[in-house]
């Protein structure tokens, strides 16, 4: 059955008249997403390949079904964008920007916690159910459908990771990508349980790194509930230096905080499988 995204989903593009809004409208068309709207305020009425623009959420979602939400737009204004989709009870937002404020971050978890709405992100590729649809900025054909279900802190690794899987003949049932920023709208724990109940994934991957205690928290959940599912586990920036952010705004080592081993370690506890390259994933996984 796959998680959060299926063949049904209608999405918008909140920042779709931009460069990057545009072009990846393209590519979930490509990937025969119901992308039903796009919304940039000044600009409704106009059309990008085909989809109408919409001044608000709002106008959008009257004239549509909406399940789903790709905030596009430049840091200082995901805020109000994401607000603008909560308010008007969006269930599903993916947003796609970097480099947002945190405590812009904090408002919009708190807010759709609050309204029972799933935020994806900041920082994040998205999210793709291979062949039944996609919201997010991933290439679609390196994904395959199959029975692995994958959450991740690294688009790079999302896509490394079931590049592989796939090459090897291994299919995905949905593919996570929580994001890199210290301050997130879905963890590990939110995913592991939305795939726990799902009947077409049979194994969990899990890709972390270093920073933050998303990972350790995981394993206590998988500790104090039981999983009925195999998760193997990798965590990128073993050989990271202390004190020195590696890429991602969360992934940095703070005075042993939030170091691999730590994670590892916890990880491992739980009776999760942890490997140390991404070779040694792919084995664990067949």
């Amino acid at each position: 059955m796959a998680i959060l995204v299926n063949p049904d989903t209608r999405v918008i593009i909140q920042g779709i008249t931009g460069k990057q809004g545009t072009y990846h409208a393209l590519k979930m068309l490509e990937y025969n997403v119901h992308v039903v709207g796009g919304v940039t305020p000044g600009k409704g009425g106009q059309k990008v390949h085909g989809v109408t623009v919409y001044d608000t959420v709002a106008a959008a979602k009257k004239e549509h079904q909406v399940d789903a939400s790709m905030i596009m737009v430049p840091p200082a204004g995901v805020l109000s964008a994401a607000i603008e989709a909560i308010d008007n009870k969006i269930p599903l937002i993916v947003i796609i920007t970097e480099f947002v404020p945190v405590h812009d971050s904090l408002v919009i978890r708190n807010m759709a916690r609050k309204a029972g709405v799933r935020v994806i992100g900041p920082n994040t590729i998205g999210v793709i159910s291979p062949g039944k649809g996609k919201v997010g900025i991933m290439p679609g054909y390196i994904y395959s459908e199959g029975s692995v279900g994958i959450i991740s802190r690294s688009g790079t690794l999302t896509h490394e990771v079931s590049s592989n899987l796939t090459y090897k003949g291994i299919g995905q049932s949905t593919c996570v990508c929580i994001g890199g920023d210290p301050v997130k709208g879905t963890d590990f724990v939110d995913a592991l349980h939305l795939f726990r109940d799902d009947d077409q994934t049979e194994t969990v991957v899990m890709i972390g790194e270093i920073g933050g205690a998303g990972e350790e928290l995981a394993a206590k959940y998988v500790i104090e509930n039981g999983y009925p599912k195999k998760i193997v586990a990798f965590i990128a920036g073993q050989t990271a230096p202390a004190g020195k952010k590696m890429g991602h705004a969360g992934a940095i080592v703070s005075e042993g905080f939030g170091t691999a081993e730590s994670k590892i370690k916890s990880l491992g506890e739980a009776g999760i499988t942890v490997v140390r390259t991404l070779d040694e994933l792919l084995q664990a996984v067949q």
